[in-house]
């Protein structure tokens, strides 16, 4: 083998396999589930010089193919661990490791991932002080170093900082999390806190560039231009449309108080620190490999619109396109094509763009779905949102088929009157100012909104549980999303005779879509397609029906 990967099917170990793997190199992964490979399909990697081999480091390790390069890219990264579940892993699996590389023949590297705090500073472990994880990193970067040099084996040791990119939802992850969902007020830390960051990407890169150079020196390899903490969470926050704290609370204070009351797990603490770290070697490295991180700030916002997309590791988004858009002052929520797209989709209350995801899986042609503005994912905008819905076809190159639920068939409507060239079909889906005033949702406050299970939310609607009303739910617990729910509902009674007639007047084709226990009272002279047994939501209850309705052939792809 031209490598060998231990903790292949971690966060880092399949991305380095990934690399290597589009380098050409023959590689073994040593895993103890096969879950690696359908990952590198799904990433489009070709497998063909894969060699998925099972192992577990935490015992002597025989019966593997030899390798020239070897990796350790194991370990049990989590807090709250105990001692020895953490030793048994991150110590005596990586001695394991160094001895099996020891006896290789050919071997050219032995290459350990450790990290960028427990090689810095030295000291000797302290599983009390530091925790189980932090100290087991401690105490086996400094047992791997010392018995590397007494057998000979050529070491280099890579400490990496934060790392993010997709998939990575610890560390950095959790102050995402409740900046988003409005749960974190101050920072621990302080003004001049450093938590560095590098994206999964340049790390894999960085790694598989090691062996080609000298054994011995060890490299710290992250941003030296990560913003300080507050600035960072701050880039983020104004990235994604939400208020960014204003305060910081020193690390001595976060420590007395209790773990309810901060959310802090004492164990991250140490993190939050304002060291700054020997890079040097590595940033020689990079340059010489023709390496080059990648801006910060764009990294940080890829990642939080990942975090974003997969509900922080809940769900996986429906579309591989998103992310955020500034469309009439709302930092506006956009899955799908924003250029050519065949159908625009818009939401009705209270859910967001993830409801459209039953239907869609049978519509031919690219979907752009957004989130309204104040609901979803996006931030409020001043604007009426036809206007906003005028702009957000600004960059559209298409004429495609408008399709609104509820709603949303308002400003629909009002944007079809007034741009009708810039669409091929107006689809009305369950117009609410056609129907009689909606009982299901309207009486509903916005606590009720707000506290709702997803098996309550889904009652109420009359819809299966399913991960479009989890993805609602999920929503409405932000701070303001279930308030401007219930606002945007009572405004929307003050329109049904105005939108009853622009509708006789427009000149775009239409198509009305109902469900037959939720029923049009009025046409305005407008022929209507019923589906039988569907209620106000047909695209999350009878989703193939509705895309037969509209044309679209069942079963056709995204």
């Amino acid at each position: 083998m031209d490598a060998m990967v231990f903790g292949a099917t971690g966060f880092i170990g399949r991305s380095l396999v990934a690399e290597l793997l589009r380098r050409g190199q023959e590689v073994a992964a040593a895993v103890r589930t096969d879950t690696l490979t359908p990952w590198l399909v799904a990433q489009g990697v070709d497998t063909s010089r894969l060699h998925v081999v099972t192992a577990d480091i935490t015992r002597p390790l025989t019966d593997l193919p030899e390798a020239r390069d070897v990796y350790n890219a194991a370990a049990l990264y989590a807090f709250g661990l105990e001692a020895e579940q953490a030793r048994a892993v991150n110590v005596t699996g990586a001695l394991h490791v160094l001895d099996w590389a020891a006896a290789q023949p050919g071997l050219r590297r032995l290459v350990h991932i450790s990290g960028y705090r427990v090689g810095a500073h030295g000291g000797a472990p302290d599983y009390q002080a530091q925790g189980a994880y932090e100290a087991s990193k401690t105490e086996a970067d400094q047992l791997v170093r010392a018995r590397a040099q007494e057998l000979g084996v050529p070491l280099t040791v890579a400490n990496p900082s934060a790392v993010i990119g997709p998939g990575q939802y610890i560390g950095l992850g959790p102050f995402v999390e409740q900046l988003w969902n409005g749960r974190l007020p101050a920072l621990p830390g302080g003004k001049d806190t450093f938590l560095p960051v590098v994206t999964i990407d340049y790390l894999a890169r960085f790694l598989a560039e090691i062996p080609n150079y000298p054994a011995g020196e060890h490299h710290w390899i992250l941003d030296d231009s990560t913003p300080l903490l507050p600035e960072l969470i701050r880039t983020v926050a104004e990235h994604t449309g939400v208020p960014a704290p204003r305060r910081t609370v020193p690390v001595a204070l976060v420590r007395r108080l209790p773990r309810k009351l901060t959310g802090a797990d004492p164990e991250t603490l140490p993190f939050l620190s304002p060291d700054r770290y020997p890079t040097q070697s590595a940033y020689a490295l990079a340059a010489d490999a023709g390496l080059e991180l990648p801006p910060v700030d764009e990294a940080l916002h890829t990642w939080a619109e990942d975090l974003l997309a997969h509900r922080f590791g809940a769900t996986t988004p429906w579309l591989d396109r998103y992310g955020f858009h500034t469309v009439a002052g709302s930092r506006t929520w956009v899955m799908g094509e924003r250029e050519q797209p065949d159908h625009v989709l818009l939401h009705g209350l209270p859910m967001n763009a993830d409801s459209w995801a039953p239907m869609a899986a049978h519509l031919p042609g690219r979907v752009l779905a957004p989130d309204l503005p104040g609901l979803g994912r996006s931030s409020a905008t001043a604007e009426p949102l036809h206007t906003w819905l005028a702009e957000l076809f600004g960059p559209v190159r298409t004429r495609p088929e408008l399709v609104a639920h509820s709603l949303a068939c308002g400003p629909a409507l009002r944007f079809a009157a007034e741009h009708p060239e810039r669409i091929s079909r107006l689809v009305l889906i369950a117009p609410a100012f056609l129907q009689a005033p909606a009982r299901r949702v309207t009486p509903f406050a916005a606590p009720v909104l707000r506290r709702a299970s997803a098996a309550r939310l889904a009652g109420l609607l009359d819809v299966p549980v399913g991960p479009a009303v989890e993805s609602a739910v999920a929503d409405l617990r932000r701070p303001e999303v279930a308030r401007r729910t219930v606002g945007a509902l009572r405004a929307a009674k003050a329109e049904r005779a105005e939108l009853q007639a622009l509708l006789e007047r427009v000149t775009v084709p239409v198509k009305i879509v109902a469900g037959s226990d939720d029923p049009v009272v009025t046409t305005a002279g407008r022929p209507v397609h019923e589906i039988a047994g569907a209620g106000h939501y047909p695209q999350l209850t009878h989703p193939t029906q509705v895309a037969e309705v509209l044309g679209a052939g069942v079963g056709a792809g995204v």
